[in-house]
């Protein structure tokens, strides 16, 4: 097969299967537990991040105030923009005279100073700066007006019901600026899921950075606004809030055996509470969960072609398959299975459904995972068939 071939079955592969995962792979559930354990904020989520699972809510819905766990946008746009080219972490950003008025958080960036997008990202994940969450917002899309944009219309492909943005980096006290503890589970989950380096700045607990500008060269340090850091043995990161409007948030990720977790914390009434009933959701998620993963790495049957050019065509897994357990359920006692075609019929494009691996736990279906065609068969036209004859009668 030509490199180019592989290219375009790839491509086909990738593409189909995005749109199979959507269809097939069963939503998430929740579990109800809001009573099993006390969350003095009025509004919390706990959820597993493979999965989407959400083990806990607590008046998930709730329309509340983000205030800096916006930000948690701004990272996410940051980041696909890093993916798709369109910046690199050593590109220098500089700062507006908008960027520098920013209040609240900041990092003191003076309007002219140069600061590299890694730079930024770690005001930004560390240090909660509005300053340098606005001076990316215009390095990205010009104004911040139009990032916010930009904003919206993400939260809108993540199906963000009770969110919308009026900044980008939360200061607002408008009413039109809000969200919800689910909907901001949703998107650290994006965010956390498809860039985990973002971990490598929401880790941080502080460090010094350099600003340049007219004046010569001092030094700041970066100290993070996330106590669980240090609070907490299995944080990893994410983001924290507050405003006298929003009063005191959380999004908070942790990562213990292999499992990751983000507790939500909304509209706590004071900083120590809410990083208590953090810490109280992690314990109790990891007391509870239990983390099935099957990567899918085993090697699968060709399938025989009638009528094409080829005989037979490989196979391959859409994805991995994670399930999360909270029931006490022994997950060692998940069951696998594969239903896919003893022979196809030419054509065939790579991409294409070809049948599923099921999987089982104590008698019931607890999730599927496409099999897929892993490259394109054409279907045999009469020179194909001469070829094939004249192959044979020369070996």
């Amino acid at each position: 097969m030509s490199g180019s071939f592989r290219q375009r079955a790839g491509a086909w592969l990738l593409a189909a299967a995005m749109v199979i995962l959507s269809v097939c792979v069963p939503a998430a559930k929740t579990y109800a537990a809001e009573g099993a354990v006390a969350v003095a904020a009025p509004s919390a989520v706990l959820m597993e991040v493979s999965t989407g699972k959400i083990i806990y809510e607590k008046e998930a819905d709730r329309v509340c105030s983000p205030a800096s766990i916006t930000k948690i946008m701004t990272l996410l746009l940051i980041f696909e923009a890093l993916e798709k080219g369109q910046i690199r972490l050593t590109d220098e950003v500089i700062t507006s005279e908008h960027a520098q008025s920013m209040g609240g958080s900041q990092v003191f960036l003076e309007k002219g100073e140069l600061q590299t997008v890694e730079t930024l990202i770690k005001c930004i994940a560390v240090a909660s700066g509005n300053d340098a969450a606005v001076a990316m917002a215009e390095h990205l899309a010009g104004t911040e007006e139009a990032f916010v944009e930009q904003m919206n219309r993400k939260a809108e492909e993540l199906s963000l019901e009770n969110t919308h943005f009026v900044d980008c980096c939360g200061l607002t006290d408008s009413d039109d600026h809000h969200t919800s503890a689910r909907d901001v589970a949703v998107m650290s989950r994006e965010l956390v899921k498809r860039y985990p380096d973002v971990y490598l700045y929401t880790g941080i607990w502080m460090e010094d950075i350099t600003h340049t500008t007219a004046r010569g060269s001092t030094p700041f340090t970066l100290s993070s606004t996330n106590k669980l850091l240090r609070q907490y043995q299995w944080a990893t990161g994410l983001k924290t809030g507050s405003t006298a409007k929003a009063k005191y948030c959380l999004s908070a990720t942790a990562r213990k055996d292999g499992v990751d977790l983000i507790a939500v914390i909304m509209t706590a009434p004071d900083s120590k509470s809410r990083f208590e009933d953090a810490a109280s959701l992690l314990n109790y998620g990891y007391s509870v969960s239990s983390l099935y993963r099957d990567d899918n790495s085993d090697t699968l049957p060709r399938v025989s072609v009638q009528g094409g050019v080829e005989e037979s065509v490989p196979l391959a897994y859409a994805s991995g398959f994670s399930y999360l357990d909270v029931d006490g359920n022994d997950i060692s006692m998940v069951q696998k299975s594969l239903s896919l075609p003893e022979q196809t019929q030419a054509p065939v494009k790579a991409g294409e459904k070809a049948g599923e691996a099921q999987y089982r736990l104590n008698g019931q279906s607890i999730g599927s995972v496409p099999v897929l065609y892993a490259a394109s068969v054409e279907k045999a036209v009469y020179r194909d068939y001469v070829k094939k004859v004249f192959a044979f009668l020369l070996l």
